[in-house]
């Protein structure tokens, strides 16, 4: 990856924790401060809850390869580019439901250097919203095995509508 797509990549991330923990902060009344982002093997930020540090891991949700380029900032591999080929071809909801599953089995068989892990993913497509993944949150499956301690979804790219899957 280059010095853009990575610049591009850390800003997504921090953009994206601190828009969570403005709203975590804000529906728990529990202090999160201090982002600061890690090198490979962790997490991608770290922040304190309270006194106590969490890892947080960011994913990006999105709804298309278009989106995904524009999110991501970079080139998409055979295997998601099928997947995506495969979502389109589904209805509105299922793209949502095969999607967000994707993503959860690929995020669980990862494994990080941390005491405590959150998995965020971020809704960067604008064609979902809170209500879609509410309908829909009872259809995903976690994986059994993952490094979880909870799994939030930030419901839109710029307000802090957060849902809690685990």
């Amino acid at each position: 990856m280059d010095r853009a797509s990575e610049a591009e990549k850390v800003k997504l991330e921090h953009d994206a924790a601190k828009l969570f923990l403005r709203s975590y902060e804000k529906q728990f009344a529990v202090h999160m401060r201090h982002i600061w982002h890690n090198e490979p093997n962790k997490p991608d930020v770290s922040c304190y809850q309270g006194k106590t540090q969490l890892d947080i891991e960011i994913a990006h949700f999105y709804a298309s390869e278009k989106e995904a380029m524009a999110v991501l900032g970079r080139p998409l591999s055979l295997s998601t580019q099928r997947e995506l080929a495969a979502m389109s071809q589904a209805a509105d909801s299922d793209q949502l439901s095969i999607g967000l599953q994707r993503l959860l089995n690929q995020k669980a068989k990862k494994h990080y250097d941390s005491q405590r892990v959150w998995l965020l993913i971020r809704n960067a497509s604008p064609i979902y919203h809170l209500d879609d993944f509410k309908r829909l949150k009872a259809t995903w499956e976690i994986p059994d095995c993952h490094p979880f301690e909870q799994v939030w979804v930030l419901c839109d790219f710029y307000h802090g509508d957060l849902l809690r899957l685990f």
